[in-house]
């Protein structure tokens, strides 16, 4: 037997508004908050207001809408669609209900659940598409937060895309029934007709659709490149959300977290390629050949990369790849773990008078023989994000110090940046070779180094090294005397 459910009391329509007259009797808030929600439609908008606020006096100017200065009248809702009793006054909207029901016009009464015949939504607008959501006047806060909610799930571009759409709509029936036309609309809103509407190529765009209905070749492919960010979910673009809700496939690397790859569309086939220090399940050949493969098979796919893809992710060995191979690919930024460390700080990466540049560099380009050029600015006070350089601190704190860079300059280390598990250190380039040391850091860390860091907020963090005796030697790196 079917479970039961429980059934609404209020049910869900469009109403068809161009070019009708819907009346809103109030001059102020209650009638402004009407105002702006029905002005998203194509309706003709009359206020009644004998006495109207200037913010609502504002509106009706900005939108062009037909003001009644007079005191209200059953005479001026006659003809309306629909009646808004937003006054303010109880006795007023009671009169106001009454008259749209002797009427025949459906009113809403704003806080008067009793006299509504119907219940605004909170409204998600990306015309023509809508996403109206209610809760029957009991929770109008809860249906503000869903809205936000959707709103950010949905792509600013749908409703031209959704425009788009409608103008092949004629063309697409002519397609056979069935599977044929139904893969064409998914490629239609799944691929490149979509893709090229995001990014406001819309001649493009509409040669893709038209590219669609005259294929019979295979889907093509697409890889997105994705930033997944330092590791909290909530930290994830709206894009690369969005692009994960649509993947057939997840590549993803080992530090990105399971709460990030289950965001994606619960069907999707998840690989993971992950590399950690000393472990690589796929080199990087095995991985762009696999890339390649999947946009050849007509896979939409998200290449899940920690952090920027753009930042030590080696994005650019798999576009240039997937450019020799001819397969589709947009890349998607995300949040570098260096901003996150800065973040979980509130350490400024540039201050004014103190540092006004900045490197982003990994431990193991100080190992070579001779120092990168970026040693000369760290010596001349940008501030230096270090990545994956835990077991390589000592040599370039060494590096470092002989170049130039004061033992005393500022570090602030922070494992895990982003999570609630994250850990802080703060100290001096001096201690930090021994980070190296540490067995109880198991999780990504990340240095930064630079004069600007004594800025930062060292409340929450734990001393990098325990202080050192003045005859103690400053650093225990080969040629850096103490």
């Amino acid at each position: 037997m079917p479970q039961a459910t429980t059934k609404l009391n209020a049910f869900p329509v469009f109403m068809r508004v161009e070019g009708e007259a819907v009346a809103i009797v109030g001059g102020g808030e209650e009638a402004l908050a009407k105002a702006r929600l029905i002005a998203q439609s194509s309706a003709v908008l009359h206020i009644i207001a004998k006495n109207a606020e200037p913010e609502l006096l504002d509106f009706i100017a900005e939108a062009g809408a037909n003001h009644v200065a007079r005191a209200y009248d059953a005479s001026q809702i006659e003809g309306a669609v629909m009646v808004f009793a937003a006054s303010g006054d109880e006795e007023l909207d009671r009169r106001v209900a009454a008259d749209a029901h002797r009427l025949g016009i459906p009113v809403n009464a704003v806080d008067r659940p009793d006299l509504c015949d119907f219940f605004t939504p909170a409204l998600v607008n990306r015309a023509p598409v809508a996403i109206a959501i209610g809760t029957e006047g009991a929770g109008p806060v809860l249906a503000q937060m869903l809205r936000g909610r959707i709103d950010r799930m949905l792509s600013p571009s749908l409703g031209a895309l959704a425009a788009l759409a409608a103008s092949f709509r004629n063309a697409a029936e002519r397609l056979p029934r069935g599977n044929v036309r139904r893969r064409f609309w998914s490629d239609f809103f799944g691929g490149a007709p979509a893709r090229a509407v995001e990014a406001g190529a819309f001649s493009q765009a509409r040669e893709a659709a038209a590219d669609l209905l005259l294929s019979d070749a295979a889907v093509r492919g697409h890889i997105a490149l994705v930033g997944a960010g330092p590791g909290a979910e909530d930290l994830l673009t709206l894009r690369a959300h969005r692009l994960l809700m649509e993947a057939d496939v997840i590549v993803h690397d080992a530090l990105v977290p399971e709460a990030v790859v289950a965001m994606g569309r619960r069907d999707a086939e998840r690989l993971p390629v992950g590399k950690r220090k000393g472990c690589h399940t796929k080199s990087q050949a095995e991985i762009n050949a696999l890339l390649v493969e999947l946009g050849r098979e007509g896979k939409r796919v998200v290449r899940l990369k920690s952090g920027d893809p753009l930042v030590f992710g080696r994005a650019g060995e798999e576009m240039a790849a997937l450019r020799d191979a001819g397969i589709d690919y947009e890349v998607v930024p995300g949040v570098t773990a260096a901003f996150a460390a800065a973040a979980d700080f509130e350490l400024p990466l540039t201050l004014r008078g103190v540092s006004s540049s900045m490197v982003f560099t990994t431990g193991h380009d100080l190992k070579g023989n001779s120092l990168p050029d970026w040693a000369k600015l760290a010596i001349s006070g940008a501030t230096v994000a270090v990545y994956m350089g835990r077991s390589v601190a000592a040599e370039v704190a060494g590096r470092l110090i002989e170049a130039g860079l004061s033992p005393d300059t500022a570090v602030a280390v922070v494992e895990n940046a982003s999570l609630t598990n994250r850990r802080r250190f703060h100290g001096t380039l001096a201690d930090l070779p021994s980070l190296e040391a540490r067995t109880d850091l198991s999780g990504p860390v990340m240095t930064i180094i630079g004069d600007a860091v004594a800025g930062a907020n060292f409340e929450r963090s734990e001393p990098l090294a325990a202080r050192r005796h003045e005859s103690a030697p400053v650093v225990a790196a080969e040629g850096v005397q103490p």
